[in-house]
């Protein structure tokens, strides 16, 4: 049988990332119900995680870093991103160890999350709160395995 690391190896995208109170009921869509995202875990134990809100407004300038200070940090404020280093842990936990992250508070830190996977959803939660607009909440995100476009093949050497 596949460890749990074996299994979470490939690409996830974003069905829902929703946030709960203690009693387990939800509280909201902190990047909106419709929030996209995509994850990926590597056989080697990288990961990599990109969210977002898709209604983020677009920049009045064309250049990737001519956004007004407004414009940029409506920008940050809809989207969540971060890789690094993951391990697995009791075949039931993923611990990522962000390298690099948008929110800067994030790098060097250990970031816990309680996984079900049930293919073709993995589901990850914070086992404890977290500071959510002044608030202690559980994050929840759902993710379903992506599958590799047809008519592709790998590259090879």
């Amino acid at each position: 049988m596949p460890t749990l690391q074996e299994r979470l190896v490939g690409s996830w995208r974003l069905i829902s990332y929703e946030v709960r109170d203690a009693d387990g009921e939800r509280v909201g869509y902190p990047l909106g119900e419709d929030a996209t995202g995509s994850l990926i875990y590597t056989a080697d134990g990288l990961m990599s995680v990109q969210l977002m809100r898709p209604d983020r407004p677009r920049y009045r300038s064309g250049g990737i870093g001519d956004g007004t200070d407004a414009e940029s940090a409506a920008a940050a404020r809809g989207y969540v991103a971060y890789a690094g280093p993951y391990r697995v842990e009791r075949d039931a936990v993923v611990v990522h160890e962000p390298a690099m992250s948008l929110f800067p508070n994030w790098v060097d830190t250990t970031m816990v999350r309680d996984v079900v996977l049930d293919e073709p959803r993995l589901e990850l939660t914070t086992p404890k709160p977290l500071p959510f607009g002044g608030q202690e909440l559980i994050a929840v995100l759902l993710w379903e395995r992506m599958e590799r476009p047809s008519g592709r093949s790998s590259p090879t050497p």
